[in-house]
């Protein structure tokens, strides 16, 4: 009966975006702040504007039941020969109703997820992979860190983006979804890691417009050795977009990666000026500095820089690292003040 009644709530409103447990006792302070709230009748649940709320006198009962329910189902679908039978289908909507009463009490659950992934395995409709986002953001929304949760993600993208028209725009939402939660959950290493990842399907444009777009948030949180890191793997993209189009006798685009660099480092130094002893502004120069001299500065051994940019835009590398010297001794003498 709890099981069935939580289920009839997940479907009665299914732009759920929040989960939450709460004790039972802040169930009556809930109700009376919001009298339009629905509940479950007997406290256990309560859900308002999309967000909801789960007793946690009930979650271990409603766990029992949702697993013990989940592995008969899951049993018995693993059996059948035929998937194409009604039998499977019905198998397959119980297995997917309660791997999500499940996830939702417990993201680790890797039998869960990979249950989900078996039965969409067999299907081609994009409104399916489009809810297994939708389900796995729910998660996401108190579990940030669940690896299991953005690991599916993954999987899910790497499906739609087979015969997807507007991948480019469930790109910018997870790159979205990503900056929210690591705003609300700090060194979400995770979570950028996820993101890091989105830059392999992304095309040159959208490449440009998140290192655009990211530039206010990093500019935020200058400790933040992830959101530098997601930076590099973008710059990083970039150069070797420009070393392709460079191997087909085009050199146009090295003028735009030169001025991308050059805005970069200069940004970068503005920041370091300004937070005096940020590792992480430090490790971000290093990488610039170091991809700088290999790809655009003359002098070098060509041992060193194997890629060198073939156009003429070449720094001599002495210059550069006076520059780069003067810094380090401008930023060593504010410290000591």
């Amino acid at each position: 009966e709890l099981l069935n009644q939580f289920e009839y709530i997940l479907d009665s409103d299914p732009l759920i975006n929040e989960v939450g447990f709460i004790h039972p006792s802040k169930f009556a302070t809930l109700e009376k702040d919001s009298s339009d709230a629905l509940d479950g009748g007997d406290g256990s649940f309560w859900i308002r504007d999309h967000k909801l709320g789960i007793s946690s006198e009930v979650v271990l009962r409603l766990y029992k039941a949702a697993r013990e329910q989940f592995m008969n189902a899951i049993a018995e679908y693993k059996k059948l020969g035929d998937l194409s039978l009604p039998s499977a289908e019905a198998l397959g909507i119980v297995v997917m109703k309660c791997s999500k009463t499940l996830l939702l009490l417990n993201y680790d659950f890797g039998t869960a997820w990979n249950s989900r992934k078996l039965i969409l395995s067999n299907k081609t409709q994009a409104s399916m992979f489009t809810y297994e986002l939708r389900l796995s953001a729910l998660v996401l929304s108190y579990s940030t860190k669940s690896e299991q949760a953005w690991s599916h993600r993954r999987w899910v993208i790497k499906n739609m983006a087979r015969n997807l028209t507007t991948l480019q725009e469930i790109l910018r939402e997870e790159s979205d979804l990503v900056e929210k939660i690591a705003e609300r959950s700090k060194m979400n290493y995770r979570a950028w890691n996820h993101r890091c990842w989105l830059v392999s399907y992304m095309d040159r444009e959208h490449v440009i417009h998140e290192l655009k777009q990211s530039k206010t948030w990093a500019r935020l949180h200058v400790a933040d050795h992830s959101c530098f890191h997601y930076r590099m793997r973008l710059i990083i993209r970039i150069l070797e977009d420009c070393c392709r189009k460079q191997e087909e006798g085009s050199c146009d685009s090295c003028v735009e990666v030169y001025l991308i660099w050059q805005e970069e480092l200069d940004w970068n130094e503005e920041l370091i000026k300004r937070y005096l002893g940020r590792e992480a502004l430090w490790l971000y120069r290093r990488f610039l500095s170091l991809s700088w001299i290999r790809h655009f500065t003359s002098d070098v051994n060509d041992v060193f820089s194997p890629q060198k940019s073939q156009s003429s835009i070449q720094v001599n590398v002495n210059a550069f690292l006076d520059k780069e010297l003067l810094l380090v001794n401008s930023c060593s003498e504010g410290s000591d003040d």
